[in-house]
């Protein structure tokens, strides 16, 4: 039997003052950090800038791994990386339909917690990355 898994990245954008990127996705309208699917010929880290870019109009920086996640339903296994913003102005994409720099108690409200974890994974100042896994909304 041959398993197949995607593999994904998004990038955990911390501001000075906290807050933290975050896009209001325009196919089923949840909150999630900026993120995608990491394309056959890039670097990981490459990946993360594009997507961030991408759906954001957000310059970052990565600064470290914070977390793996897999999704058991779905077979995808995100790599999660804190990154610094470094310039650029908040956009709407095809992929977003907000943009906004969010608390961490926002993000609790906002967010499922399966990608809520993920933000608060990466604002913890321990360096251990957190490996976890979901089934796209619940932690398991």
């Amino acid at each position: 039997m041959t398993t197949l898994h995607s593999v994904s990245v998004a990038g955990v954008v911390v501001r000075e003052d906290g807050r933290v990127l975050a896009i209001r996705r325009a196919d089923n309208g949840a909150w999630e950090p900026p993120g995608g699917v990491l394309e056959l010929d890039e670097g990981i880290e490459d990946g993360v800038c594009r997507e961030v870019y991408e759906e954001t109009g957000i310059h970052a920086g990565v600064e470290r791994l914070t977390g793996v996640y897999k999704n058991l339903r779905r077979g995808v296994v995100a790599l999660v990386f804190r990154c610094r913003p470094e310039g650029g102005e908040a956009q709407l994409s095809d992929e977003s339909i907000e943009v906004g720099w969010l608390t961490a108690d926002e993000v609790s409200e906002r967010m499922a917690e399966a990608y809520a974890v993920r933000v608060l994974d990466a604002l913890r100042e321990d360096s251990a990355p957190s490996i976890r896994t979901h089934d796209g909304r619940r932690l398991l």
